[in-house]
């Protein structure tokens, strides 16, 4: 086998439990005869250098050991390169505390990507463009404002060691301090400047971990996934919490969606965002969806 895979581990993920249980996922892909080159990250942010120098020095078969965080800079170093200098493939080993994107084709986390990375099953992916104040950012799984992002705000800033309780937790004092407000914005071409309790413009379904807040999102669909849900009230919003890991929360009077390939935001400042897992406070611009861009091993 003459590919090479250029593997990013990020010890840290999920708790430090990725740098536990890494070594042995990557040993049953080297057992296997898969090429591996390795390197691991220390510090936010180094992955996207890793992803960029090795894409340029002719890299083109990645795979990220993390969670969503670790994808979403291994894309951002990628990208906007592979979009004109050829063709890059990514795998997952799901290892951290989210793994959302990896939701959309099972929950067996660990065992199916090594699975899919074997078989060598590929399949094309959108990638969406985030334009902001201060240049360009590139995701493949989900952003959001209002809401969701509120609680990933929290969870990730100050809950990140309770795993997966602490979106529960987050959720929680999210409620107690509800925000309702507008992200007024024009879906291809289309005003929309109505109060909500949240917006997300996916590409995948599940955020947050386990939250299913996008079930019609395709990732293959060459368009975003908006979903809008109005300013529904605390009691309404406890009494429709569970609806929010299963899609039918879409059932509202409040939700709607629609696809749009090109998204222009009228923000009058800086918001904090959650993209890909990761917490930002950006002036979002714009978005635009870039079909089939990169190929997920799923």
């Amino acid at each position: 086998m003459n590919e090479k895979y250029f593997t990013i581990v990020n010890p840290a993920a999920g708790g430090g439990r990725c740098g536990k249980l890494a070594p042995r996922a990557l040993d049953r892909l080297r057992e296997a005869g898969f090429n591996l080159e390795v390197r691991e990250t220390r510090a936010p942010g180094e992955a996207i250098a890793l992803a960029r120098n090795a894409y340029a020095g002719g890299f083109r078969n990645f795979i990220g050991v993390g969670g969503d965080g670790t994808g979403f800079e291994i894309v951002n170093g990628l990208f906007p390169a592979a979009l004109t200098e050829g063709r890059a493939a990514l795998g997952f080993l799901p290892l951290g505390t989210g793994n959302s994107f990896l939701r959309d084709f099972t929950d067996r986390g660990a065992d199916y990507a090594i699975e899919a990375i074997l078989a060598r099953r590929r399949r094309p992916c959108d990638v969406i463009r985030l334009q902001h104040a201060g240049g360009a950012l590139f995701y493949i799984n989900t952003l959001n404002m209002g809401f969701a992002a509120d609680v990933a705000t929290l969870t990730n800033r100050r809950l990140k060691f309770l795993g997966e309780f602490g979106y529960l937790v987050g959720v929680l004092v999210s409620l107690a301090r509800l925000r309702r407000r507008p992200f007024p914005l024009r879906a291809d071409g289309e005003r929309d400047d109505r109060r909500c309790l949240f917006v997300a413009f996916s590409n995948s379904k599940y955020t947050g971990g386990k939250m299913m807040i996008a079930p019609q999102a395709a990732i293959d669909s060459g368009a975003v996934e908006y979903v809008h849900w109005g300013p529904i009230g605390r009691l309404g919003l406890m009494r429709n919490l569970p609806k929010l890991f299963d899609g039918s929360h879409m059932r509202h009077a409040l939700a709607s969606r629609r696809t749009a390939v090109r998204i222009d935001f009228e923000l009058a400042e800086p918001v904090d965002v959650v993209v890909d897992g990761e917490v930002l406070t950006l002036k979002v611009e714009s978005l635009e969806a870039l079909p089939g861009a990169l190929d997920v091993i799923v």
